[in-house]
């Protein structure tokens, strides 16, 4: 199931798993003050998204948005791709459950790694509060629903690094 926290903790869960190294070392750049990846990532216009490449498969999608209201959002999972979201500035509500609690909706794999799902009747999900520097590691069994807004809508800068399952 997803794992969550600040950067430091999660990465200190995920210290022995040698596929995230390489995230983590991206993310450092992107927190140090000063360097591109910093400049980079808050430099992107609401609504506009950047892809970087990490190597080895992996890659990371550099975002900004305005969060949603839950009618608005929608649960999803990956076939290939576990998610490691880091909020780099503002806060949003992410609602996880085993995608065994949710009924698929839409499958646009293999052309997209996405699986689009409504909440089972009388399901629950697990609401999780990320702010700056939090991070949410995300499996394949774990659907999500990200982008929800706390109150109203609000600026979110967003890092989800994708990182292969194989």
């Amino acid at each position: 199931m997803a794992l969550f926290g600040s950067i430091t903790t999660v990465r200190a869960q995920l210290a022995q798993a040698d596929r995230f190294q390489a995230t983590f070392a991206y993310l450092d750049e992107c927190f140090r003050a000063g360097t591109e990846a910093f400049k980079r990532v808050r430099a992107i216009e609401v609504g506009q998204q950047e892809r970087t490449e990490l190597g080895g498969g992996a890659f990371a999608l550099e975002q900004t948005y305005l969060t949603k209201q839950r009618p608005d959002a929608f649960f999803e999972s990956h076939k290939q791709y576990i998610d490691v979201q880091v909020i780099v500035e503002g806060e949003e509500f992410i609602e996880v459950a085993d995608i065994a609690k949710l009924t698929l909706k839409e499958d646009k794999t293999p052309a997209k790694d996405v699986l689009i799902y409504h909440m089972a009747d009388g399901g629950s999900a697990t609401v999780l509060r990320l702010g700056a520097g939090d991070a949410a590691v995300l499996f394949p069994v774990d659907g999500h629903m990200p982008t929800v807004a706390i109150k109203a809508a609000a600026l979110v800068r967003k890092i989800v690094v994708k990182v292969p399952v194989a």
